[in-house]
């Protein structure tokens, strides 16, 4: 049995395969696994499989956001966006698409061609586009991620570019009178307005959609309207690089 680790900056994301056959998926948050399950021994970070309640594995492969900061003691370590490709290629059978991936801090598109990465570009200096600014942007609407994630239609225009005054323009919206359907709707489209130039420089006719907001309709919704390109969400968004990770060999 193989198992996949992704380093996440909010979860991290365990998946476990056996001859490509995909067995279990595990997430955790990020702090209580490390504080719950990982020692720190001698500069790397032994993983307490057993109490995790997994045993017999053959391999260990990792990546993520806390790879660089974080190394598990007998495993290899792989790069975020190989580990995506991976992952993306297994899970919809296609070999010809630009991956997608908005995660909880950071953002990743690349360019796949006939199953070979041909250009990337990554974005972790700013959680614009993140969903941890979704998460935040609920907040202050008060209301849930997946009510947030329904809403597309007619969004109010927010056009800060960062995450801390996105939230104060919204705060401005709100006290205008707009109504909170619209309002998120402005949070969704904002969004695809961070990461449009990227879709642009990789443009293609079918994008892979991946990490934890994927998970969110509306921002899919958007993308093939604007973009006219088919949008697929794997099965596992969420643990696609975990999954590549598992599948490494």
């Amino acid at each position: 049995m193989n198992c996949g680790i992704d380093l996440g900056s909010r979860n991290v994301k365990i998946a476990l395969v056996n001859d490509k056959e995909i067995l279990e998926f595990h997430k955790y948050d990020t702090i209580e696994f490390y504080r719950q399950y990982g020692t720190k021994i001698s500069g790397e970070m032994v993983i307490d499989f057993e109490k995790l309640g997994i045993s017999k594995i053959e391999s260990v492969v990792s990546t993520g956001y806390g790879r660089n900061t974080i190394k598990i003691k007998g495993a290899k370590q792989i790069p975020e966006l190989k580990a995506h490709m991976i992952g993306a290629l297994f899970q919809t059978d296609y070999e010809t698409f630009t991956l997608l991936d908005l995660g909880g801090q950071d953002s990743k598109i690349i360019k796949v061609q006939n199953g070979q990465m041909m250009d990337f570009q990554t974005n972790d200096k700013c959680a614009a586009s993140s969903g941890r600014y979704l998460e935040n942007m609920a907040e202050i609407l008060g209301i849930k991620l997946d009510e947030l994630s329904q809403n597309y239609e007619k969004p109010v225009e927010i056009n800060s570019t960062c995450a801390i005054f996105g939230e104060s323009e919204l705060i401005g919206k709100i006290l205008e009178g707009h109504s909170t359907v619209e309002l998120a709707a402005g949070v969704n489209y904002s969004i695809f307005k961070r990461i449009k130039p990227l879709l642009m420089k990789f443009k293609s006719k079918r994008i892979i959609f991946t990490g934890g907001v994927a998970h969110n309709q509306a921002i899919k919704r958007i993308i093939e309207n604007e973009l006219s390109a088919e949008v697929i969400i794997p099965d596992s968004p969420q643990f696609n690089g975990a999954l590549g990770c598992a599948l490494y060999n």
